[in-house]
């Protein structure tokens, strides 16, 4: 297991960088447009959360496919859309998801679509389940019940507005995103302040990503990059400090999804054509982050099987793997996987992927110093070692990051698929820089050995990168990590 402090980065240059810890604030600064369309990379100082008693786990899900959903109209706040065929199949699938976890209460969105999801899900608990008006979707106002193109038509330069830069967009005196961000800041008082251990919030795409944003301390600029789809689960820890305070918030997964991550193309509705795959390699026979080199063990070839397996559905372009033994040995079953896509009858002819090991993607050396005392931690969570380690394994990993997107940005293909091989901690500052952040995030993240976090660039590797998954297991099978149990002792 490793929860790190990483910088999530959105793919805003590097030169823009935030200076704020997280919830280190508690002044909300409105994101500044700085040219070409880009936002700054400053943040919502989110105001410090009560200390709560105990820890707390919040699962977020987004309701299933409804029927407005399926037309491509704008549903916002509305309340006229239900669940599709399709999308009682999605909630029923996360109703097996959740199906051995025991919740002490569910939050709801009054919206029909997400109350149906939540009945579905809920099933035959007989705990309480609670409809809150503050979890109903983003308010959209004017245009409510549009199609795409009767916005555009309609409302011209407000639509591309809303399409590009949403945090700033008005309509009928409104900023939709701002307010929805103050929303979702109210429900956590209401979620955490709730005498409970385990909560199951039940929502839609826009609010459960104000959640996800509010509770780390990010601005409204981190609108539609942490990708929620239908159905999709995500979970949060929050844990009390010894000395009292704002609760640490670690993001355990992101939009585990009821459908495989990694088949759809496009991110929100946009066509992608260039994504970043990071693979954390199986489980090795190392019993210690100091451990010397050592290959997979039993569990982690399976891992690897499972993970290339996952991954035939993609056409890979490239694999950058850490010189290391287990993520040489993922690597290769990825690699062999897709070579044998002819004969598997996924492909009409072998992919040939070539393996590039990055001596930079090697972080043993940083956790052998003497300092951090790897042998006593028994699993690996950054937060407890020494801000040296962070800072080392951050500043290598910066390295990492523009060269995978050096890599992605060859033009020689139409579609890119780059697959990173390495240690969890790595991945975790990849993600930080891919979100503009800074190392002080790295405890606010985790990883899963077996895992995978995918990134989409629908603009390009020079946009925005969107997180369409993070610490993604479900492919493990009978082997994955249970959703919603605290791993930390497993």
């Amino acid at each position: 297991m490793i929860c790190l402090t990483p910088s999530l980065a959105l793919n805003l240059p590097l030169r823009i960088r935030s200076s704020l810890s997280p919830s280190s604030s508690s002044v909300q600064q409105q994101p500044t447009i700085i040219g070409s369309g880009e936002l700054s990379s400053e943040l919502y100082g989110s105001t410090p959360f009560t200390p709560i008693p105990t820890a707390k786990r919040v699962v977020l899900v987004r309701h299933g496919q409804s029927t407005w959903n399926a037309e491509g109209r704008i549903q916002g706040s509305s309340n006229f859309s239900v669940l599709t065929q399709k999308g009682e199949a999605q909630a029923d699938t996360s109703k097996q998801m959740l199906v051995d976890d025991t919740f002490d209460v569910c939050f709801t969105s009054p919206l029909n679509r997400s109350k149906r999801t939540a009945e579905i899900i809920w099933g035959n608990r007989k705990e309480e389940m609670i409809p809150e008006n503050d979890l109903r979707e983003i308010d959209l106002y004017s245009f409510q019940g549009l199609l795409k193109h009767e916005g555009q038509e309609k409302f011209g330069p407000a639509f591309r507005q809303w399409q590009l830069d949403a945090p700033n967009f008005s309509i009928d005196g409104h900023y939709p995103v701002r307010e929805l961000w103050a929303r979702a800041r109210s429900c956590w008082d209401k979620i955490l302040s709730h005498q409970s251990q385990s909560v199951l919030v039940v929502a839609h795409n826009a609010v459960n990503q104000a959640l996800i944003a509010t509770a780390m301390g990010l601005g409204t600029e981190y609108f539609r990059i942490l990708l929620q789809s239908n159905c999709g689960v995500t979970v949060l820890d929050f844990t009390p400090k010894s000395e009292g305070g704002s609760p640490h918030i670690c993001l355990n997964r992101l939009n585990q999804t009821p459908n495989s991550p990694v088949a759809d193309g496009s991110s929100a509705g946009r066509k992608t054509s260039k994504r970043i795959i990071l693979v954390c390699h199986g489980s090795s026979q190392a019993k210690s982050p100091s451990a010397r080199d050592q290959p997979l063990d039993m569990l982690g070839i399976i891992q690897s099987q499972k993970i290339a397996e996952l991954l035939l559905d993609l056409k890979v372009s490239s694999i950058i793997s850490s010189p290391k033994k287990a993520s040489i040995e993922t690597a290769t079953y990825i690699s062999r996987v897709q070579e044998a896509a002819d004969c598997l009858g996924v492909d009409c002819m072998p992919r040939y992927v070539e393996i590039k090991q990055v001596l930079d993607l090697d972080v043993d050396d940083i956790f052998q110093q003497p300092e951090n005392n790897a042998d006593q931690v028994p699993s690996l969570e950054l937060n407890k070692f020494e801000g040296s380690t962070i800072s080392a394994i951050w500043d290598r990993s910066l390295k990492v990051w523009e060269s995978v997107l050096e890599e992605l940005s060859d033009e020689s293909e139409a579609e890119k698929v780059v697959v990173v091989v390495g240690h969890p901690s790595v991945h975790i500052a990849l993600m930080g820089h891919c979100l503009n952040l800074t190392k002080e995030w790295t405890s606010s993240f985790h990883l899963d050995q077996g895992s995978i976090s995918l990134i989409d660039f629908p603009d390009g590797p020079t946009g925005r990168g969107v997180i369409r998954c993070i610490n993604y297991t479900a492919h493990l099978g009978r082997w994955s990590i249970p959703i919603t149990r605290q791993t930390a002792e497993d």
